[in-house]
């Protein structure tokens, strides 16, 4: 099965939820235009990593900052995921990622599982507890998010649970932008599925960004890849290119879960 995914790399304006949502807005017509199935977003693309003021910048899911999404993907026609600031019923605080489908539909939604230390996000946020995988129309696909990527067991986790892609919104660094295309090859390679990542370009603070967003196969090609400023790329993946990559290789049948956990 065919399917068209655009990145949109954004400069994220920190603490402006506004100017965030009119790029994310032409990044969806663009997007749209393009003929794209699906547009992901970066990793807190609505606010950046203001976390001091979540109290103020975040919204309940369904409402604000996911309202105007859901709004986007109805107008477009278009699936969109990225994470943003959330809270619940008792005020807490998470980096979710919602995959909003056109017509009203949000097809579920991911809880950030590892929260990044050197960005502070324990000392705000409250992390998931459970993967997600996502029925989508191409097929299923697990959520993470950013640091998710240094941890394997999340994506091995999906992959033997039918996942044929994982999609990743992030805010990764450009001094280690060269582990952010180590690990997704290898996260794609290792467990024989498309990884979807988006990442974002600037600067907040004394951060600068890495940009390079990409689409990797299960062969550990790179159809796609963005540099490093602000733009949409977009690239057409076919999903049957994974039964031939896991019949030709197959990892899954030789596994010793005798001896390991998957």
């Amino acid at each position: 099965m065919k399917l068209t995914i655009s990145l949109g790399q954004m400069d994220i304006v920190p603490g402006d939820p506004d100017a965030n949502i009119a790029k994310a807005s032409q990044m969806a017509r663009h997007a749209s235009d393009a003929g794209a199935d699906v547009l992901v977003l970066p990793e807190l693309w609505s606010t950046g990593y203001v976390l001091k003021r979540a109290g103020e910048l975040a919204d309940a899911v369904g409402h604000g900052v996911f309202a105007e999404v859901q709004r986007l993907s109805d107008e477009h026609a278009i699936h969109i995921v990225g994470s943003c600031l959330s809270k619940d019923v008792s005020n807490q605080y998470a980096n979710t990622s919602v995959w909003t489908a056109p017509g009203g539909r949000a097809l579920g939604q991911y809880n950030k599982l590892h929260l990044f230390r050197l960005m502070h996000e324990d000392q705000f946020l409250k992390p998931g507890d459970r993967p997600v995988l996502i029925d989508s129309p191409w097929g299923k696909a697990g959520m993470a998010i950013c640091y998710d990527l240094r941890f394997p067991e999340l994506f091995s986790s999906y992959a033997t649970d039918g996942a044929i892609m994982v999609l990743i919104p992030a805010q990764w660094p450009k001094v280690r932008v060269e582990h952010w295309k180590t690990l997704l090859r290898a996260r794609a390679i290792e467990n024989q599925m498309f990884v979807i990542a988006c990442n974002c370009v600037g600067q907040i603070g004394p951060t600068v960004f890495g940009g390079h967003s990409c689409v990797i196969d299960p062969w550990g090609e790179i159809p796609i890849q963005a540099g490093d400023q602000e733009e949409v790329v977009t690239t057409v993946i076919d999903t049957d290119q994974i039964d031939d990559v896991r019949a030709r290789i197959p990892v899954f049948s030789d596994r010793r879960t005798d001896l390991f956990q998957f």
